[in-house]
């Protein structure tokens, strides 16, 4: 089957709908708490405002009172001091109001990003095998490691932030209004230089960020292609092209990280800066306006003069510097859109559809010979079919498996399979010979429906396999494919694997029935040996009996054997075979072998090419036939 290498498509330019898609998720999975949060932080933001105008109170009374030269201790206490309380209130409010908003943001967050990562993995079991066939798995890895990450600052800090600085913004803006038109205006004019300077600056940071995720997960994919192949690369001296091919990757997510951070990194000092000259200004203007006893303007009707001129020049200070707060969550901001784009891109691929209603049963026989559903483990099974008018009928599994007249592609333009029909009866054993390529493999896939055909029919005790509910189909096939996965944990948990609720005694039986029970308990722990990475501390051969053991623990009544002893000697073959031959027995099987002596006992043997039937019957039959088979069998011929 052909692996094709992809990384999931997405956008080139963040869209404003990444983040509103956010923060209604925000909103769905903590109601309470984020209301919460964000009148915590609009409080703040208020209290953190106020100050200026009690200022300019302490100043115009200090100042009236000096002027008029009769300030003393008495007029301090009664008409200053109060003013300073309150200062100090605010304050002490603020600090608290923060505190108790970064306290429920950080829950927030990590719970956030608990329940994203939740939301993506119970996602990805959903979607079908063709997706994990066509993309890179480092790639994929790097949605709930980079890309999730990126929404943590953004999360507990960036919105927050943002939010908190709008609204002093907003509060202060009102406040300056209030004060003097004039000296806003000119406020303004240098806020409007800032954002088109913010708006050129981020919106090339943007582009790049989005290139950054993208060529992580591409490094990713490529780290974890090279691990897998460590042995392969050694043994082939492919060290240096290796490294070549990993250099123009890495070279490629250091431009892309450089020009994004580049870009965003210069903001913050750009900002700043237009943000001290903007002060410097209107210090100059506001000074101008005292000389020359400008006429002011203001919604409050006060006349401009020293206790307004410094409080707005403290304003115009926490004006310019929340704007350089802005400006500096940019950089966050869209690195955590570009992830969350990735993320979404991801949430919404396509689930593998199943409109199967047929489900499988375990069934007993009642007094009269019918079948009765039970939940009891009875080694008997049934397909469940409800009908439309809402009666239900029990049909015994049997094994019987026919594959009418199938084309099949993996891409629409490209079929590999060309009018394949194969008849297995209940406890025949059916097997498939042919090269590399030949369509052995897609044949298997296309019977737990991983993919879907494109013409023909496949029939399952005479039910069309497309009614019958992918959970069950498959629960009713054990499999043992030809790369071998195991997890990490005990040896039993990996047998236990094929059945979860087995006991350890049917665990166990299953080893032995496949001869792997002589292997495991020589371990240092036996059946309770730890292993690791995929198994890393067996054998392959023992790694094998392992996967046929958890086929055995399940004991299905469709056995699907895809090379399963392609990894095992021919002293531990002989072994393995008896025990699959124990298995194999009432089951119907259907088995690719490459191992031609592994399939003469077969009741039928395909020999396909090129995704066609070139031969069938049994050994006898095409042995005398002196065809294909005939070829291989006596080594003319050699499979690739």
């Amino acid at each position: 089957m052909k692996i094709m290498s992809k990384q999931i498509k997405q956008k080139r330019k963040l869209d404003g709908k990444v983040l509103g898609r956010l923060i209604r998720m925000l909103f769905k999975f903590y109601p309470v708490m984020v209301p919460v949060t964000m009148v915590c932080i609009v409080l703040s933001a208020i209290v953190t405002a106020l100050p200026a105008i009690f200022q300019q109170k302490v100043l115009a009374v200090v100042t009236g009172y000096l002027e008029a030269g009769n300030f003393d201790w008495t007029i301090a206490k009664t008409e200053v001091l109060p003013l300073v309380g309150v200062l100090i209130v605010l304050y002490i409010l603020s600090i608290v109001l923060i505190t108790i908003y970064s306290q429920i943001m950080t829950f927030i967050t990590q719970g956030f990003l608990n329940k994203m990562r939740r939301k993506l993995f119970d996602g990805m079991q959903n979607l079908p095998i063709k997706f994990f066939d066509t993309y890179k798995h480092g790639d994929i890895m790097s949605y709930y490691t980079n890309d999730i990450d990126s929404l943590r600052q953004l999360i507990s800090q960036s919105i927050p932030n943002l939010l908190r600085s709008a609204v002093i913004v907003i509060s202060v803006l009102s406040i300056m209004l209030w004060y003097s038109l004039w000296m806003t205006l000119v406020v303004m004019l240098g806020v409007l230089v800032m954002i088109l300077v913010s708006k050129k600056i981020g919106g090339g940071s943007a582009k790049y960020f989005i290139r950054q995720q993208g060529s992580i997960g591409k490094s990713e994919g490529y780290i974890q292609e090279m691990m897998n192949g460590q042995k392969v690369i050694k043994v082939f001296n492919h060290e240096e092209r290796a490294i070549e091919e990993f250099n123009k990757i890495n070279e490629e997510l250091f431009q892309d990280s450089y020009k994004a951070h580049a870009y965003a990194n210069s903001m913050g000092p750009i900002i700043m800066n237009i943000g001290n000259l903007l002060y410097v200004l209107c210090a100059i203007v506001g000074g101008l306006f005292l000389i020359l006893g400008v006429n002011n303007i203001s919604i409050s009707g006060l006349v401009f003069s020293i206790d307004i001129l410094v409080p707005f020049l403290n304003m115009t200070k926490q004006f310019t510097g929340n704007i350089n707060q802005v400006s500096q969550q940019i950089n966050s901001v869209v690195m955590a859109m570009a992830g969350a784009e990735r993320v979404f891109s991801l949430m919404d691929q396509e689930p593998e559809v199943d409109e199967g209603y047929v489900t499988l049963v375990n069934c007993k026989y009642d007094n009269k010979g019918n079948i009765v559903e039970t939940k009891e483990r009875t080694h008997h099974w049934a397909w469940k079919h409800p009908h439309k008018d809402g009666t239900l009928t029990y049909k015994e599994l049997q094994g019987d498996v026919r594959i009418d007249d199938v084309d099949f592609g993996y891409e629409p333009d490209k079929k590999v399979l060309h009018g394949i029909s194969v008849y297995a009866e209940p406890g025949q054993k059916i097997a498939f010979v042919g090269a590399t390529g030949a369509g052995k493999t897609t044949i298997i896939n296309l019977l737990n429906r991983f993919y879907d055909i494109a013409d023909g029919k496949i029939y399952y005790d005479g039910i069309n396999i497309n009614k019958i509910k992918k959970s069950d189909l498959r629960r009713s096939l054990g499999i043992v494919l030809q790369e071998t996965n195991l997890f990490t944990g005990k040896v039993i948990d990996n047998i236990r694997y094929g059945r979860l609720d087995a006991t350890d005694e049917e665990c166990i039986e299953a080893a032995r029935l496949v001869g792997a029970d002589d292997f495991i308990t020589r371990l240092p722990k036996g059946y309770e040996t730890e292993l690791m990475a995929n198994g890393s501390n067996l054998s392959q051969g023992q790694r094998q009996l392992i996967a046929i053991a958890r086929a055995a623990v399940a004991y299905p009544p469709v056995l699907i054997l895809d090379e399963a002893t392609s990894s095992i000697d021919t002293r531990t073959e002989s072994i393995v075979q008896r025990g699959m031959d124990k298995l194999m027995e009432g089951r119907t099987v259907f088995v690719i072998a490459h191992r031609l002596s592994t399939i003469m006992n077969s009741d039928v043997i395909m020999v396909l090419d090129h995704g066609r039937i070139i031969e069938r019957g049994n050994h006898e039959k095409l042995i005398a036939q002196k065809g294909t088979y005939y070829q291989l069998y006596t080594g003319a011929f050699e499979l690739e």
